[in-house]
């Protein structure tokens, strides 16, 4: 596995993993598109992909214009691999070292997402759209809990 900060050419894969998540599947896929993508990239925040023999698997990208996370995806066959826990610990050392703002996401309930953002220190917060739970994360919870795990952040290749 290597873990990597996204580039503009991963968005094609990076939009692969997307459509092939079984939760929080978008309604419309054109409702995200490339040149979304690209501005959340270059413009908005950054991204950091997973890859596996060249392929990416999962990707995270974060927004500093809205404060938000805007994407975290693991694709269905590399699931429960650490690979989102260590994309999110990378995105959130990255955001927090930009803005001590408050950070928001929202996902689906009653899902495995929002067991994951629980266990990993997101404070719920209320409900956002179309009846997905709302979450934040401050940066002092953040920098009293999560961001000392080092070994997580590095870019090392590992089997």
């Amino acid at each position: 596995m290597i873990f990597r900060e996204a580039q503009i050419s991963d968005i094609p894969q990076i939009q692969m993993v997307r459509h092939s998540v079984k939760e929080n599947v978008l309604s419309d896929p054109s409702l995200v598109t490339d040149k979304d993508c690209e501005e959340f990239l270059t413009v908005r925040g950054r991204g950091w992909v997973c890859e596996i023999n060249k392929v990416v698997v999962g990707f995270s990208i974060a927004d500093l214009k809205e404060n938000n996370i805007w994407a975290l995806f693991v694709h269905p066959e590399h699931e429960a691999k650490g690979i989102g826990k260590r994309l999110h610990k990378k995105m959130l050392y990255w955001y927090f070292n930009q803005t001590k703002e408050k950070v928001w996401l929202s996902t689906a309930p009653n899902s495995r997402a929002e067991n994951f953002y629980r266990l990993n220190g997101w404070k719920e917060v209320g409900v956002h759209g179309k009846g997905e739970i709302k979450f934040e994360m401050s940066y002092e919870d953040w920098n009293l809990n999560f961001h000392k795990d080092t070994k997580v952040l590095s870019n090392t290749k590992t089997l």
